[in-house]
């Protein structure tokens, strides 16, 4: 993390609020690497290709998303699209490293 970087609730100006913001993409960034690792990880483990489009375990997923963005007072329906799409993004991926590793 940047030696400069404030929480959003002791930013005074504008640097501080870009800089906390592109240090908050980093984050989200390693976070996302790791979140596609867990695919690459499921890849591996899954031996049947069709079982790594699960629709009840993605309809788990956006909701827990969900109800944690309600809780924190964020724009839930919009949270909703973000985490459908990481989570289509997600399974595409797992289904190219399944067929990497048997290919």
């Amino acid at each position: 993390m940047s030696d400069d970087f404030k929480l959003p609730e002791d930013c005074t100006d504008m640097r501080e609020v870009r800089v906390g913001v592109d240090t908050t993409d980093r984050e989200l960034m390693e976070l996302l690497d790791r979140r596609f690792g867990y695919m690459r990880a499921a890849a591996r483990i899954k031996q049947d290709r069709n079982v790594v489009r699960d629709e009840a375990r993605k309809a788990e997923v956006i909701e827990n998303a969900v109800v944690d963005a309600e809780k924190r007072d964020l724009p839930h329906g919009k949270i909703a699209q973000i985490w459908d799409l990481l989570v289509e993004t997600s399974i595409a991926y797992e289904l190219v490293e399944w067929d990497r590793i048997r290919s």
